[in-house]
């Protein structure tokens, strides 16, 4: 379908230069980090909210259905349609900061504005978002975050969902509906809450209003484990005496991978943007200076690593945290190694996306359990007995597994096995992974049968998750939301789905609605 027969059939409602209906553009929008669905009729980017209202109301007056996409840095099937008649609609042309308030400490941005953009605005005025976004924040949108839902940056105060104060939604019918207040949540039953984490079953984010915090000081810590226990252990208790804005680790494959594919000391820019960030030329120059001579070698004998920021007023109190935080280490049998990966990601929190394959163009994947810190080590256990099950398999397909751990809040802590195996790559890595680094990709063929038992080692981990009772971020067509969801309280998502969207057509099937 052309892009004039396209906006023909949405009676002019949006001008068609906001429609792509080229095969490329079809073929880039089909697919998530993971997986493939149907091409969609068009991608619609609005370039105003009227235009998104105005472009969503005539499409699903013609039965059109709706998919929202935020970034595309998604994995489970967000934004893969499970029909062909829908118009997918990409926000990154929505990509205003409409206000800062100081006085308030808020600040409204449209959908599409990224993690990055926001971080980049917000850093020199001395203020961040509490939540502040994931590790693919280079991409990865604001509008996404609050419909996907997300965590890394600012974990110790929960999820990016829990920055959110309000949103301006775009329901199926068009209609912009605002929710809660500009400054409090909430504001009787959380309604800003009820479309967030929904994964656009509800409606389309088109703003957002979000708190605000005062950037403080920092410290940082990194520390070695012998074992998970050990690790577990330790993040669990830092979390919960609330020492460190992030506390976050690597199992021994991932650490191995991410050294291959990360360099520290040798990347000139990472090491100039760390010592930009220690708050004198002297203490940079000092801390630059550690950082090159420990270069990667303090890993080398190092099964597992924990790495802690701790964020306070003074720069003081956070080495007073850090101080704590080595004491919890050293009780559960760790020690302190050079402190180079939180130093160097703090200052270079938004990276380019490459890890989004293997060293050598592998593809990637994780999955992902969040539990209370009482059985996270029976949930590594388990996915370690499922791997043991497989290892003939593992081995003889290629499939490898490694694991990071972040604690998030004082309650809980995730644990996301990660794969990588070969098989071919697809458009969207094609698309976001930088140039030169994909050109130094041996890549590799299609691989059916690889692919076939990360699907299903995959699907082991979530049931093995599940029945500890575990929670997921991002959820869309990935993770079994009904069956863990008391089923009077999922009888009322129902309701409040027809309530909104009675023809079904705003993201379908997306949360297993």
């Amino acid at each position: 379908m052309s892009t004039t027969t396209m906006g023909s059939v949405l009676d002019g409602a949006v001008p068609t230069a906001t429609l792509l209906t080229d095969a490329d553009s079809l073929s880039l929008y089909s697919h998530d980090v993971y997986a493939a669905g149907p091409q969609p009729l068009a991608v619609f980017r609005p370039e105003s909210v009227e235009q998104l209202s105005a472009g969503i109301a005539a499409a699903t007056a013609k039965g059109i259905a709706i998919v929202p996409r935020g970034g595309g840095m998604s994995y489970t099937g967000g934004y893969l349609s499970p029909t062909p008649h829908f118009i997918l609609v990409d926000t990154g042309a929505l990509c205003r900061i409409i206000a800062l308030n100081e006085t308030d400490m808020t600040v409204t941005v449209e959908a599409g504005v990224t993690w990055d953009q926001l971080r980049r605005y917000l850093s020199p005025k001395g203020y961040r978002v509490r939540c502040w976004g994931t590790l693919s924040g280079i991409n990865a949108t604001v509008g996404g975050g609050m419909s996907q839902n997300g965590v890394f940056w600012g974990a110790n105060a929960g999820t990016v969902v829990d920055s959110a104060l309000s949103f301006d939604v775009v329901l199926a019918d068009g209609r912009i509906v605002s929710t809660g207040s500009a400054f409090f949540r909430p504001y009787g039953p959380d309604i800003t809450g009820l479309f967030a984490a929904d994964c656009g079953a509800f409606g389309v984010k088109a703003r957002v209003t979000l708190r605000l915090v005062r950037e403080g000081r920092f410290a940082y810590g990194s520390f070695a484990f012998d074992n998970a226990q050990q690790i577990l252990t330790a993040m669990a208790g830092i979390a919960r005496d609330g020492l460190a804005a992030e506390n976050f680790g690597f199992d021994p494959f991932l650490q191995s991978q991410r050294l291959k594919r990360e360099s520290l000391a040798s990347d000139a820019k990472s090491l100039l943007s760390m010592m930009k960030t220690q708050g004198s030329l002297l203490k940079g120059l000092k801390e630059g200076a550690k950082v090159a001579l420990a270069g990667r070698s303090f890993l080398d004998d190092v099964p597992f690593s924990l790495h802690c920021i701790s964020e306070r007023r003074s720069e003081r109190e956070a080495e007073g945290d850090m101080t704590e935080i080595a004491r919890i280490v050293e009780a559960a049998g760790g020690k302190t190694v050079e402190n180079s990966i939180p130093k160097i990601l703090r200052a270079n929190p938004f990276p380019p996306v490459n890890s989004m394959i293997g060293p050598n163009g592998e593809r990637w994947v994780p999955v992902h359990g969040f539990l209370p810190h009482s059985k996270l080590v029976e949930g590594w256990n388990m996915v370690q007995a499922i791997y043991a099950a497989r290892a003939e398999d593992m081995a003889r397909l290629g499939v490898e597994a490694g694991a990071m751990l972040a604690a998030v809040s004082p309650q809980a802590c995730l644990i996301e096995p990660v794969f990588f195996w070969p098989e071919a790559l697809n458009p969207l890595h094609r698309h976001a992974v930088e140039a030169g680094h994909l050109a130094r990709m041996k890549g590799f063929p299609p691989n059916a049968d690889a692919s076939a038992l990360v699907h299903e080692l995959r699907g082991a981990i979530v049931a093995a998750f599940q029945s500890l009772g575990a929670i997921h971020l991002q959820i869309a067509r990935a993770y079994p939301l009904a069956a863990s969801h008391d089923p009077a309280a999922w009888a009322l998502l129902r309701a409040i789905k027809t309530q909104l969207d009675p023809n079904n057509l705003m993201n379908p099937g997306v949360l297993g609605l």
